[in-house]
């Protein structure tokens, strides 16, 4: 695997950015990260502590009068010049990626121009956030709303695309109005810092948006802080649960966007020469570290063979390698804890039941021993019953299910407490309108992978969250709303 120092010179300074500068915290605990391809250390990166939250939710409440009172065209025009200079500055944040969590090069390049899109789309609704009036009686009176920003919001975002992340989120909530305090994993903190450093360069104030690494010591005290207006977290269900009960104390709201178990139904009808691959990509991109990863194949019996043998074909021919080669497509996982967890399922599903291991199964061998490596896998046959095929494994593993008829599909589809998102393969018109309808997921794909562009609404049912990011429904979740009432 290449790994020079110059990959590890490309990082952003991994301290805190509060205020505009960089937080020294003497206490820190300083925790090494290490380059999944190799498992080697890059840099320490200091964890943020009680203090680190203290004094940047002091910041964001100090700056969020005056980034209030700024013109919605003003606004709009700063938005507008830091999506500029994530667009100049994307064959480093690119790089960034494929050091901080191993983001294969191809797909980390393209997280630069969707954050930019985010941020172009939510400028053009800084300046075009409007309140309505109401008809009152009996009274005269003029009763009108206003949506308000809820001055400072904590969010909490993942490791597996932290970039794109930041910029989804972070765009609806600074175009409201508010102040920010991001709390990115201590192991991938990169990119939030440098997206930070670039909100400087646009001319963002200093305390607007506050950058705070750090471990669950950070999370806890941001999420209890009586200093934060709104929260909107990005994870796992446990962690959700712990954080709306330290959320409880303050009455602070809490937008959630969890995990998924998405299927991905293909019946007869499919044309298979675009369901296949757009399955195999959909379930295996990021190595499977995705939340709305379709790994539940759901298969008609009529072509279950035909499609499973196809599946295994295309996963044998993509390339499991270094990230930073352009040619990769399987990446590393993002920790040695990850690679052995992800690897008890594959051993659990293979010796339960009649559940068989197609293709894969094992960690990376050779050059990629070192790194956090597991073969992309398929396994058939799965029984719906089976752990593999109910919990969410976030890793290469795509499990296969057969189902007799539509019925049956929708019943195996909604057999699960999650519900970010689900996929449809068939020509039938009439059938897609109708398994879309019954399926119990927040976003269904038919008949294409998972576009998201900013203008769509996206969020989870059940398990899988509350809230919507994408559109005015982005807007609206970093947004309260006033009502006035004026006597005539």
């Amino acid at each position: 695997m290449s790994f020079t120092d110059a990959d590890v010179a490309i990082l952003p300074d991994p301290r805190a950015l509060i205020g505009g500068k960089r937080f020294d915290d003497t206490s820190a605990e300083l925790i090494p990260h290490l380059y999944t391809a190799t498992g080697n250390r890059t840099v320490d990166v200091p964890a943020a502590g009680a203090g680190g939250v203290d004094a940047a939710v002091a910041d964001a409440r100090a700056a969020a009068p005056e980034w209030r009172s700024w013109s919605p065209d003003a606004r709009r025009r700063v938005l507008l010049r830091l999506a500029q200079l994530i667009e100049e500055k994307a064959d480093q944040l690119t790089e960034i990626q494929i050091v901080e969590n191993g983001t294969p090069r191809g797909m980390a390049s393209v997280y630069a121009p969707l954050s930019a899109d985010c941020l172009q789309y939510y400028a053009g609704w800084a300046d075009k956030i409007e309140g309505d009036v109401h008809p009152v009686w009996p009274a005269a009176a003029l009763d009108y709303s206003v949506l308000e920003p809820y001055g400072v919001v904590a969010i909490i975002i993942p490791w597996n695309s932290p970039l794109f992340s930041v910029g989804s989120i972070l765009a609806p909530a600074l175009a409201a109005g508010n102040c920010v305090v991001v709390k990115p994993p201590e192991s991938t903190p990169f990119t939030s810092l440098r997206f930070a450093e670039l909100a400087l360069e646009a001319g963002i104030p200093a305390g607007v948006l506050n950058v705070i690494p750090g471990s669950g010591v950070a999370g806890s005290a941001l999420v209890s802080h009586p200093g934060i207006d709104k929260i909107h977290f990005t994870g796992s269900g446990p962690t959700a649960q712990r954080i709306i009960a330290a959320a409880a104390a303050n009455f602070t709201p809490v937008g959630l966007e969890l995990g998924g178990k998405s299927p991905n139904i293909i019946f007869a009808d499919a044309d298979l020469d675009r369901a296949v691959p757009q399955a195999v990509i959909a379930s295996l991109q990021l190595s499977g570290q995705a939340c709305v990863a379709g790994t539940r194949l759901l298969v008609q019996d009529e072509i279950y063979d035909e499609v499973v043998e196809r599946c295994a074909a295309q996963i044998i021919q993509m390339p499991v390698g270094d990230p930073a080669e352009s040619s990769t497509f399987f990446g590393p996982l993002i920790s040695a804890a990850a690679r052995e967890r992800v690897l008890g399922f594959i051993d659990r599903a293979s010796s339960q039941g009649n559940a068989r291991i197609v293709t894969g199964g094992s960690a990376g061998t050779g050059d990629l021993s070192d790194g956090f490596y597991v073969e992309p896998t398929l396994v058939a046959d799965v029984d719906p019953g089976a752990e593999v095929a109910k919990e969410e494994v976030f890793g290469p593993v795509l499990a296969a299910l057969r189902f007799r008829d539509e019925d049956e599909a929708v019943r195996l589809a909604n057999d699960s407490p999650y519900g970010l998102a689900a996929y449809v393969q068939t020509t039938d018109g009439a059938r897609a309108h109708r398994v879309s309808a019954a399926v119990e997921a927040g976003v269904v794909w038919v008949n294409g992978l998972g576009g998201l562009p900013p203008a769509v609404p996206f969020g989870g049912y059940k398990h899988s969250g509350v809230g919507r990011l994408g559109g005015r429904f982005g807007l609206e979740e970093f947004s309260r709303r006033k009502n006035v009432w004026m006597a005539l």
